[in-house]
C-alpha cells in the first residue's frame, strides 16, 4: 500500500540518505551525516539516533548494501552503497517529495 502524502514529512531522511549515496558513492554513516550537514549549509543535522536505524532499515529493505571497511582515519566502519532497488526507491522518494512541496506551496499561496 502506498504511503500517504503526509508521511513525507517524516520520510525525508530516506531521500537525503539515498541522494547522498547516489551522488557521492559508498560512505560510512558519519560521512553521510556530515555530507548532509555540509550541503545544507549547516541547516540539517542528522542525529545518530535517527541515522543508524534508518541505515539498518534501508539495508534490510535492500535499498543499501553494507560492508565493513576502513575510514580515512583508520577506523573500522560499515560503508553503505546504494543498490539498484535503492535507485528505484530514490526515484519514488523524489516524486513523493515533489508532490509534497507542490501541495505545501499551494497551501501557502492560496490558504
Amino acid at each position: 500500500m502506498p504511503k500517504h502524502l503526509n508521511d513525507r514529512l517524516q520520510g525525508t531522511l530516506d531521500l537525503l540518505i539515498l541522494t547522498t549515496l547516489a551522488r557521492g558513492g559508498p560512505q560510512h554513516g558519519y560521512a553521510i551525516a556530515q555530507r548532509i550537514h555540509q550541503v545544507t549549509n549547516d541547516s540539517l543535522r542528522i542525529e545518530e539516533g535517527s541515522l543508524y536505524p534508518a541505515l539498518q532499515r534501508m539495508a534490510s529493505d535492500k535499498w543499501l548494501r553494507a560492508q565493513w571497511g576502513t575510514t580515512d582515519t583508520g577506523r573500522k566502519a560499515r560503508f553503505y552503497t546504494i543498490t539498484p532497488a535503492g535507485r528505484r526507491q530514490l526515484e519514488i522518494e523524489q516524486e513523493r517529495w515533489g508532490l509534497l512541496t507542490e501541495a505545501v506551496n499551494r497551501a501557502i499561496r492560496f490558504a
